[in-house]
């Protein structure tokens, strides 16, 4: 099987004169950045870099973070990328957990370098203006040099970092064969033709963004890099550069459709969608499916662990359904108290999502973490963390997090049903929906709404009563907000809601009796 290295020189050989890259004034054939690739391997060769070691990278969306992702396939070197918004503290942690013998960083993460005890004692690499650094990225870049594979299919390609939200972040350890076998499937399953041109908006520390930049090379595609999103500067790149598909969770969509620039701005060029990371509620597809009338509307359902588990390639037919089983993956819903993964749900039963191990996409485990794969690894098969049901004609519908389900009054209830039916109402610019303490019930459901225009709790309240949402679900308490509270990735942070760190928009209006 090939190697990633071998990978990207397929594309050189195909199309050298193809641009391959775009950040900002610069353009780059594949020619070009493969000139640019092994110039970069060459000085982490020249700085004691071997196959096998890995490389901590805190930077931007920009063509030198893609392009040392490209040097490390070609030499081997682990690629561990993290958060360009990191504090002191994880850099500390991640140089020391991944055992890193180097660390790269952009003027924007200076301040937490420079406190960072850990990164005193690592070679210092610097991209741009920055203090301290032992060598400069852009001292590599004086001449040109051709990218030589190192490496084997079988050898690591990179460790991402899960979020960490409920405890220590977990690297997620993936060998090249996986990154390359979930790229081809994410061509296959999104059915992405040759040259083809998607932004580089999602982090190239998230699985997605990684899935963009491997999946454009393999079809001699171009990648537009946006090193922070701007709604607006994403906007005029899809007009200036003909961006043929789109692959982002929800909350930029969002952003996108909601900029003043979406109405005058020429997206038709964009003939196919993407989403994954999170749910995307019912109000949002039907927005999206009219403003760009996609060829295809994908929802892709996966994680760092195992890239895919799921297709739904007719997203905006049927919201909220996640499809059935990628090219990989073989899926089961076992029930929630069960770690036999032989323990079926009933159709239309909620239970917990899992996958097999065996998947092509699929991990080995946690870096250094036997408690991790204690608790999510059991005889073969992945325990997501996710809860959902697969409908009688054999979908599966995914309805949240086991940590995110609220038990109130001795019933479970999802969020994401209630936040689809909410996202309908037309004053509710976006919603998300946590369970809070609560004596009599143990917890209540509570809805926290970023409004478009006035509404009240009441106007709301009516509106689940005229929809089909089961009573017991119906949120007891409305909170107004100016933001909801989320992850780098766009990820609902239900623990900030719960624990009151937002912004009210309003003063807190009165709870809804239950009827």
């Amino acid at each position: 099987m090939l190697d990633l290295g071998r990978t990207f020189l397929q594309s050189v050989e195909r199309s050298p004169r193809q641009v391959a890259i775009v950040d900002g004034g610069l353009r780059l054939s594949y020619l070009e950045w493969a000139g640019r690739i092994g110039a970069v391997q060459r000085g982490l060769a020249d700085a004691g870099l071997a196959r096998g070691d890995h490389l901590l990278v805190v930077l931007q969306n920009r063509w030198e973070m893609a392009t040392l992702h490209w040097a490390c396939q070609f030499a081997g070197i682990v690629m561990t990328p993290l958060n360009w918004r990191a504090k002191p503290e994880e850099i500390d942690y991640c140089l020391a957990d991944a055992e890193a013998k180097a660390i790269v960083w952009e003027p924007v993460e200076d301040a937490a370098v420079a406190a960072s005890s850990a990164a005193s004692r690592a070679l210092r690499i610097g991209v741009g203006e920055v203090h301290g650094a032992t060598l400069h990225f852009e001292d590599w870049m004086t001449a040109p040099d051709e990218p030589v594979p190192h490496a084997e299919a079988s050898d690591w390609s990179l460790m991402l970092y899960t979020s960490g939200t409920t405890g220590r972040p977990k690297g997620v350890p993936r060998r090249q064969r996986a990154e390359r076998i979930a790229a081809l499937a994410h061509v296959a399953q999104n059915r992405y033709a040759v040259g083809e041109c998607t932004l580089g908006v999602m982090p190239l520390y998230h699985t997605m963004g990684v899935r963009s930049l491997l999946s454009l090379a393999l079809i001699d595609g171009r990648i537009v890099c946006i090193p922070r999103f701007d709604a607006a500067r994403a906007l005029a790149a899809i007009r200036d550069e003909q961006v043929t598909h789109l692959y982002l969770v929800p909350t930029l969509y969002h952003d996108l459709l909601s900029h003043p620039d979406f109405a005058a701005t020429d997206v038709r060029s964009v003939r196919k969608l993407g989403f994954a990371g999170a749910p995307m509620h019912d109000a949002l597809l039907q927005r999206l499916q009219a403003a760009f009338e996609p060829e295809l509307f994908v929802n892709h359902y996966g994680s760092s662990e195992i890239y895919t588990f799921s297709i739904n390639q007719r997203a905006a037919e049927n919201p909220g359904c996640a499809g059935r089983a990628g090219l990989n993956t073989r899926l089961r819903v076992v029930k929630l108290d069960q770690r036999d993964p032989e323990r079926l749900a009933a159709p239309m039963e909620e239970g917990q999502i899992i996958a097999e191990l065996r998947s092509d996409e699929a991990f080995e485990g946690y870096h250094k973490r036997p408690d991790a794969d204690a608790k999510s690894l059991h005889r073969g098969w992945y325990f997501t963390g996710d809860t959902g049901y697969v409908d009688p004609e054999g979908d599966l519908f995914v309805t949240g997090r086991v940590d995110d389900m609220i038990i109130s009054g001795g019933e479970n209830i999802s969020p994401v049903d209630i936040e689809s039916v909410l996202s309908l109402h037309p004053a509710v610019d976006e919603v998300a929906v946590a369970g809070l303490h609560d004596e009599r019930w143990g917890q209540k459901v509570v809805a926290f709404v970023k409004a478009s225009r006035p509404v009240d709790a009441q106007a709301l309240d009516a509106h689940c009563r005229d929809s089909d949402l089961v009573n017991f679900k119906r949120p007891r308490d409305y909170v107004f907000l100016r933001e909801i509270p989320k992850s780098p990735v766009g990820k609902v942070l239900r623990r900030k809601l719960q624990s009151g760190e937002y912004e009210p928009a309003l003063p807190e209006l009165p709870s809804i009796p239950p009827a």
